[in-house]
Order: structure tokens, then C-alpha cells, then sequence
């Protein structure tokens, strides 16, 4: 597929209310790149793949955003006090990606973007937001065919492969979504 009919069939996908609302409650925060990423994404893609009708359970919604002027940790859990306030029972997750690489142990990042094309595997580093028209965008700096081919993979810039294999044993991905391929 080219990449604007991938694009579009994610659209196709996150095409629910609950996906709807949640990005309304990001938009409302009016963060710099705000969007819903990680698992939020790539579960929903997984699920509609293996034909579930029933959404796999997300240990969290991961919202990402870039603001490099304020990066206290501080202003993050003010912001998912926020969130899980208008939805109780929901586990909300914020996290400015202007300073995680500090964590990573890597130069600063410049985007949201390039933040994400760090993260530990292409399928994950997918994210959405809504814009001002409404319309849903898609953020994807590994492209989106690792996540629609069910393909997991440690992603180029990712330099910890132990971590990777790690991770993808500790989240039980293959017992979830048993046609996942995983690429060592």
C-alpha cells in the first residue's frame, strides 16, 4: 500500500467514539504536537487485525507532546491529575518528549517526531491527534507498515536490543495477538 492509503486506513480504524473523545480532551490541553500515541494506537490497529470485537485493555493512554520552554515532570502529572478528573478510571499518561531524552541518554530531540523514532519499536511509534478542522492526523516516523503487517521490530534508532527483547517478553504481545511476527 502507499503510505496516504495506510494513513487513511488508520483513520478508518481509530473511527470511534471513545478514540473521538479522547482526542478532544487532548486537544482541549492545547499542547504544543499533542497527540495519543504508543499502545493506545498500535493495541486498536492489533485488535481490528486479529478481528476482536472487544478492545484489548490498555495499562494506560500515553499522551506525547513537545515543548521544549517546559519540561518540569511536575506540569505532566498536573495534566494527567486533569485528565483522569474528566474520566475517572482511565489511566492517563502525559510526557514531554522535550526531556525524555535525558532518560535516553541522547541528544535532544527536536520534534515529536524524532522523539518517537526512538522509541523501541516501529509499530509503536505511532501517534494521533486531532487538528483545529477536526481531522484526524497521523504521526508516524517509521511508517506505518510494521504496525498494519502485525510486524514488530526494534526500531533503527533504538541502541538497547537486550531492552527490546525484554520489553517485547515482559508485555506478552504473542499471547494477546498471536499472528504478530517479531523480528529479533
Amino acid at each position: 500500500m502507499k503510505p496516504e492509503e495506510d494513513i487513511q486506513r488508520i483513520i478508518h480504524m481509530m473511527n470511534d467514539p471513545q478514540v473521538l473523545e479522547d482526542l478532544h480532551y487532548v486537544r482541549a490541553l492545547r499542547l504544543p504536537q499533542g497527540c495519543i500515541a504508543a499502545g493506545y494506537v498500535r493495541n486498536r490497529v492489533w485488535d481490528k487485525l486479529h478481528g476482536y470485537t472487544t478492545a484489548t485493555p490498555l495499562n494506560d493512554i500515553d499522551v506525547i507532546y513537545f515543548d521544549p520552554k517546559n519540561t518540569l515532570e511536575e506540569r505532566d502529572e498536573h495534566l494527567e491529575l486533569s485528565l483522569n478528573r474528566k474520566q475517572a478510571g482511565r489511566n492517563w499518561s502525559v510526557k514531554n518528549q522535550a526531556r525524555m531524552h535525558i532518560r535516553n541518554g541522547e541528544a535532544p530531540y527536536s520534534s515529536i517526531e524524532d522523539a518517537m523514532s526512538h522509541w523501541p519499536e516501529t509499530a509503536t511509534a505511532v501517534a494521533i491527534r486531532l487538528n483545529d478542522e477536526d481531522q484526524m492526523e497521523v504521526i508516524c516516523p517509521h511508517g506505518l507498515s510494521d504496525l498494519l503487517e502485525m510486524r514488530v521490530r526494534q526500531s533503527p534508532l533504538f541502541r538497547h536490543t537486550t531492552a527490546f527483547r525484554q520489553r517485547v517478553f515482559e508485555k506478552q504481545w504473542l499471547d494477546n495477538w498471536p499472528l504478530l511476527i517479531v523480528e529479533n
